[in-house]
């Protein structure tokens, strides 16, 4: 997490630091600041149970502010994916957060993108989720299927199917250069896209609570939020790891699917040479970025949020 400088608010640096969202905090803040360990719920809807875990676990941890994770599940769904027994002992149904308050929410994608939204089993469990987010959570950061979920729910936003899988490390570009969520970023940045189908970009883009702070022609939108950085939709997979493409590719070529190399992911494009990491320089800054936008904003007591 990236820490503030403290400085007099009089100096004349401080409003045009704060107007390029550059993370200062006058002495007269610093010196009333409360300090409380973030609660940050994650619904875990992702077929890599364990390795989801620790991509979010190990992007999470890097800061100096105490991180308390709750693992929540969708008791409408039965998994095949975690092993026996380890969703009962480290989750909670989702039912059971109804009562509480969480400073932060991480919905992950899911392997359901080709379905209508309705015909997911959990598909109501999750609704009642995200309408519960609305009032007791500060941020919601919304990842792929989770971001289109999210869209539709909220704004009616439909999905439509791509053409073919976008699928690769893809360059992306910062269009709200003095967004919290882009401290320190550079004006273009890679990350991982893996998805058959895609929100509709004209829909976000005429829907006045939306705003989009990355896009590309190629990628479409990337990031977009409402409700001043409450609401975070992000399409692709900043959290993943240096296998989990390859992982995915050589999964699908095992099961006969039609697949094709993941773009600008292995050098040269050949499958047989170790992937080469290019984003996660970029995807630790976007986490760390998002828990001080969380820690910095949410009330220090959750009763009023």
């Amino acid at each position: 997490m990236l820490m503030p400088i403290k400085i007099p608010s009089t100096l004349p640096a401080y409003n045009a630091l704060r107007a390029e969202n550059v993370f200062v905090m006058s002495y007269e803040r610093a010196c009333h600041q409360d300090i409380r360990p973030l609660k940050v719920a994650i619904v875990n809807l992702m077929p890599t149970t364990l390795d989801t875990e620790m991509q979010l676990l190990r992007l999470l941890s890097n800061s100096p502010i105490q991180v308390d994770i709750t693992f929540l599940r969708m008791a409408s769904h039965e998994s095949r994916n975690a092993p026996p027994g380890h969703l009962e002992r480290f989750y909670i149904r989702s039912e059971q957060i109804m009562d509480r308050r969480f400073d932060g929410l991480i919905i992950t994608g899911a392997p359901v993108e080709t379905l209508n939204f309705e015909e997911v089993d959990y598909w109501e469990e999750l609704r009642a989720v995200l309408d519960y987010s609305g009032r007791n959570v500060w941020s919601t950061l919304h990842i792929c299927w989770g971001a289109q979920a999210g869209l539709y729910h909220r704004y009616g936003i439909p999905k439509r199917e791509l053409p073919q899988k976008l699928f690769g490390i893809f360059p992306h570009t910062v269009k709200e250069r003095f967004t919290t969520l882009f401290r320190g970023f550079d004006d273009e940045f890679l990350a991982p896209q893996s998805r058959h189908t895609e929100s509709d970009h004209d829909a976000i883009t005429a829907t006045s609570a939306l705003t989009v702070v990355s896009a590309t022609e190629e990628v479409g939108v990337f990031i977009a939020t409402a409700r001043d950085g409450r609401e975070i939709y992000v399409t692709g997979h900043l959290e993943y790891d240096s296998l989990t493409l390859d992982r995915e590719y050589r999964r699908d070529l095992g099961k006969g699917l039609p697949i094709a190399v993941p773009r600008n992911y292995y050098p040269d494009d050949d499958p047989s040479s170790p992937p080469l990491v290019r984003w996660r320089a970029h995807a630790h800054l976007f986490f760390s970025n998002w828990l001080n936008y969380v820690y910095q904003e949410t009330p220090f007591d959750l009763a009023d949020l």
